[in-house]
């Protein structure tokens, strides 16, 4: 009889797990439409995310299980959460296409985390993720359905007025959900979350501080300022990508130009 091998790699999959478990008791809130609830887990689960490979890097356990458990996880708690979430409060009332819109944050989620997978060439952290990564996602769609389409009563009794005009929520909704899946499985690079350090501080200055404010004023705001900040993040995001485009192009062209043939002289026979 072979005996049960633990290793130290249980230790950031048990993190990877609790990710899951938040996602789990974040659909039985929607289910119950307690949403202020719900988002607490998900954020929850967020955090579980970031430890997860943070504890597999220092004690050197990472290894191809723990991605692949990590993205199953990720697509519970990232993807079919926050479209249940956007189903329950929302699309559940609009007609045909209701159904399809909501499921869209899941069904972007999978594609990308499953062309993350393939794309994996080693454990050390990226600076960019091509395409949004799906906790970004999924907090987008969850800050803007609390703060600014439904409102939600705080634990400690504070009561969180929806932001948005009535009229407005409807395309709001809707252009949230499909921009969100959208740059989830764009090609545009987005950047990580840098590791809270001084190294960190040191290469990459603004992004570190970026990244430090979205923090502070979510703090802050009492979560209010979290939709703002990814809605920066997005846009961010396809402003570099576009301008680095039209700079690639422009410097393709200029070195044509340089490696044209020149003209034929008339007079050389």
């Amino acid at each position: 009889m072979r005996r049960l091998r633990v290793t130290r790699s249980i230790i950031p999959n048990l993190f990877t797990l609790m990710n899951l478990f938040s996602g789990f008791i974040a659909i039985t809130h929607i289910a119950r439409e307690e949403y202020i609830l719900a988002t607490g887990f998900i954020i929850l689960a967020g955090f579980f995310d970031l430890m997860d490979g943070a504890v597999a890097r220092i004690i050197k356990a990472t290894s191809e299980f723990g991605v692949e458990l990590d993205s199953l996880c990720d697509a519970v708690s990232f993807g079919l959460a926050p479209s249940f979430m956007v189903y329950s409060v929302f699309f559940h009332d609009v007609e045909t296409f209701g159904l399809i819109l909501a499921a869209l944050p899941a069904m972007a989620g999978v594609m990308r985390l499953a062309r993350f997978n393939i794309q994996v060439v080693g454990f050390e952290d990226k600076r960019y993720f091509t395409g949004m990564p799906i906790p970004a996602g999924a907090l987008t769609i969850i800050s803007y359905t609390l703060y600014y389409h439904t409102g939600a009563i705080m634990p400690n009794g504070t009561v969180i007025q929806a932001i948005l005009p009535e009229s407005w929520k409807p395309a709001a909704m809707i252009a949230v959900t499909i921009l969100a899946s959208a740059a989830m499985v764009s090609t545009i690079k987005y950047d990580n979350f840098p590791r809270l350090s001084l190294r960190a501080l040191k290469e990459r200055p603004w992004v570190f501080l970026f990244f430090m404010a979205g923090i502070i004023a979510a703090v802050v705001t009492q979560g209010a300022g979290l939709f703002p900040f990814m809605a920066i993040y997005i846009l961010f995001g396809f402003i570099r990508h576009m301008v680095l485009a039209l700079r690639n192009r422009w410097s393709a062209e200029d070195e044509a130009d340089t490696h044209e043939q020149p003209d034929p002289d008339p007079f050389d026979v």
